[in-house]
This record gives structure tokens, C-alpha cells and sequence, in this order.
């Protein structure tokens, strides 16, 4: 069961994912234009902004030598096996579909990665002068599974072991 949930939602992320990239790369010409303010609210906003990371999470590990891109790919690539290890044996809908979730979004990052060294971020949320990470659809698919499965392991109730005579 929990990869018949969690498979297509890896999918249909990774789907709306590069199409999204894809729409900011060749329609909104995003590279060229370098930002498009959205929402103006004078102390919040939404633009969309090009970034090219060339690292992991918040830039972390940040290089551009072929062996660097090709070793991030690699260690993505290792850590998605893993999860759907882990999905296959999914104990709940939740844990599903946030695995489904992650691994869809590493799989877009990795895509992103091997066709252009970086991954694409572009959404960028706004509070006066601070910016947080500017980030993808892929990136808000790993961090919201993340917050899920920590949620599930923290508050879901647990069965007790029955005894054995």
C-alpha cells in the first residue's frame, strides 16, 4: 500500500517540479531577467528571483567541478534508495506520501543538477530587508516531508508490545 501512495506522489512532484523550472527557464526567461516582483506589501513580498545553487541545502557544500556535481548526484542518488527502502515499508499514509514527497523532490534536484550543475531556485519570500533561502518546488517538497515525518514520530500514538506468555 504505502507505495502505491507514495510512488505517484514521487512522481506527480517530480512532474510539477521541472515544469515549473522549465516555465521560469524558457517562458519567464528568468536567467536574463534575473528578478520578477509578484507581491509588494510593502513589509512582505514574493518575487520570483534566479539563483543557481551549486550546493546541497542553503547552499552547503557549494562547488562547480564536474567530480563535485557528479558527487552530490551521487550521494542524492544514494539517499533516495534508501527512502524508498523506507516507503516500501511505510507503516501509515502519512509516512507515505511524505516520502513520496522527498523523494520526488531529490530526484527533481538531481535532475537539475546533471542538466545544468545547479539546481534552479527561484521562489524568494520576503519580510523587510530579510530574505529567506531562495528555493524550488523540489526544495518545499523535502522540507515539508522532513517537518512530516518528524511530526509523525513525535505525536503519533504507539502501540504497545503485547505481552508473550
Amino acid at each position: 500500500m504505502s507505495l502505491k501512495l507514495g510512488l505517484p506522489i514521487a512522481a506527480g512532484l517530480l512532474v510539477a517540479d521541472q515544469a515549473s523550472k522549465w516555465w521560469v527557464l524558457e517562458v519567464l526567461r528568468l536567467p536574463e531577467r534575473f528578478q520578477v516582483k509578484l507581491l509588494d506589501f510593502g513589509s512582505f513580498g514574493f518575487d520570483f528571483t534566479m539563483v543557481w545553487n551549486r550546493g546541497v541545502t542553503f547552499g552547503l557544500l557549494a562547488g562547480d567541478t564536474v567530480w563535485h556535481r557528479a558527487g552530490l548526484a551521487l550521494l542524492a542518488l544514494a539517499v533516495v534508495a534508501f527512502l524508498l527502502r523506507w516507503l516500501a515499508r511505510a507503516e501509515n499514509r502519512l509516512t507515505a506520501v511524505a516520502l513520496g514527497g522527498i523523494v520526488g523532490g531529490a530526484i527533481g534536484n538531481v535532475i537539475d543538477r546533471l542538466r545544468f550543475g545547479a539546481v534552479v531556485d527561484f521562489a524568494d519570500f520576503w519580510v523587510g530587508s530579510f530574505h529567506w533561502y531562495v528555493f524550488n518546488l523540489a526544495d518545499a517538497a523535502i522540507v515539508l516531508g522532513v517537518v512530516a515525518l518528524i511530526a509523525d514520530a513525535l505525536f503519533r500514538p504507539r502501540q504497545t508490545a503485547k505481552e508473550t506468555p
